[in-house]
């Protein structure tokens, strides 16, 4: 089965734009632990607009399922990540500032420097995953980099569903039995929503985990935190 992990950095938004301790992010997440999901993810920026390097050492040695430290490995963002060892740091692309993360990585550009990255978390005995899109020639590049697992950008799928499901999968789903050919795991991310997550993990039979944060959030202002993701979980059951 598929598992669940929620990004709650949208919590520490909320949060933040009082200056406050409410919501307590460390109580959510123990609460959405709880309530099934089988891992918590976060994504710590350089300008802590959201989720700050206090939340990532507050919430490492509390958290009982997966934690997933997402973020551009850059040197600070790498020694935070060595501190709290997580059970997967998860390489994403983005630029000082960005709203939200839109591209996966050129693992043929960028290879040099993934693996120098890879090499070091791996060292340490974390799981890597590479934020990607479904190029075939980028994903096998991605096994040079020495990662344990990709993680698929899914904005396109989530972008086409309503017009063409099946048009809208079928590069994923390709990606997905590539990956899993040449060895790695499979983890998805952005965009996945109550609407268009149960297609979207019947159709990759080899999906290790996703990661969903701003549709699950969103969704339990009207159906509350625990029917929220009960509600998602029954969608990879």
């Amino acid at each position: 089965m598929t598992k669940l992990s929620v990004n709650i950095n949208k919590i520490a938004t909320i949060r933040n734009a009082r200056g406050g301790d409410t919501p307590n992010l460390l109580e959510t997440a123990l609460k959405i632990e709880q309530f099934g999901a089988e891992g918590i993810t976060v994504h710590p920026r350089p300008d802590e607009r959201h989720i700050t390097y206090k939340d990532v050492r507050d919430l490492a040695p509390a958290l009982k399922t997966e934690f997933n430290i997402e973020g551009y490995p850059e040197r600070n963002w790498l020694d935070l990540v060595l501190e709290a060892n997580p059970a997967q740091a998860t390489l994403v692309p983005d630029p000082p500032g960005v709203l939200t993360s839109n591209a996966g990585w050129d693992t043929i550009k960028n290879q040099t420097f993934l693996k120098e990255v890879i090499a070091e978390l791996s060292g340490a005995g974390i799981r890597t995953s590479i934020f990607i899109e479904t190029n075939p020639e980028l994903i096998k590049a991605a096994i040079d980099c020495g990662t344990d697992r990709i993680e698929l950008y899914t904005e396109t799928y989530a972008r086409g569903f309503f017009s063409n499901q099946e048009l809208a999968v079928k590069p994923f789903a390709e990606a997905s039995l590539l990956a899993n050919k040449l060895g790695l795991g499979i983890n998805a991310g952005h965009d996945l929503s109550l609407e268009n997550l149960k297609y979207f993990a019947e159709n990759l039979p080899f999906l290790d985990e996703v990661s969903i944060g701003h549709a699950l959030i969103s969704d339990a202002l009207f159906f509350g935190l625990e029917n929220t993701v009960q509600m998602y979980l029954s969608k990879l059951s």
